[in-house]
């Protein structure tokens, strides 16, 4: 039996419809921000904290749609699964990598990736990605 890893992710799009992937200092797959939920703490809250630390991006419990639960294994951590309350978060404010967040790219739903994906991130996210109503790209 895998051992779980309990995480708030942002499907975080731009104005122009573009969505964000971050790289972690060290690793090489991009994957959607956000981090570890602490005991305790309610979804929304661990993804505006780790928004805040990863990007300096301040969000609103408001601003973030529930999109669901999705697990996939972990990118990093081998022998792990990692199960993501998915939020859909606009934002037309810059960000900044920061903390462990070493890279940060905005990709297009209709532009091929070369990037290294994490499996979350490639085999679940990006194809619900592809499939949210248009927007400017």
């Amino acid at each position: 039996m895998r051992k779980t890893i309990h995480i708030a992710a942002a499907l975080l799009l731009d104005p122009q419809g573009r969505t964000l992937l971050v790289r972690k200092r060290g690793t090489k797959a991009f994957m959607q921000p956000g981090g570890k939920i602490e005991a305790g703490e309610p979804p929304v809250a661990a993804l505006a904290r780790e928004l805040f630390e990863e990007l300096g991006l301040q969000i609103e419990a408001e601003d973030a749609h529930y999109l669901g639960q999705f697990s996939a294994p972990a990118a990093n951590e081998p022998g792990f699964e990692v199960r993501a309350e998915l939020f859909q978060v606009h934002t037309a404010m810059p960000v900044e990598p920061a903390a462990e967040i070493e890279e940060v790219v905005w990709v297009s739903a209709r532009k091929p990736l070369t990037l290294e994906l994490a499996p979350l991130t490639q085999d679940l996210i990006l194809p619900l990605y592809r499939r949210l109503p248009r927007q400017p790209a």
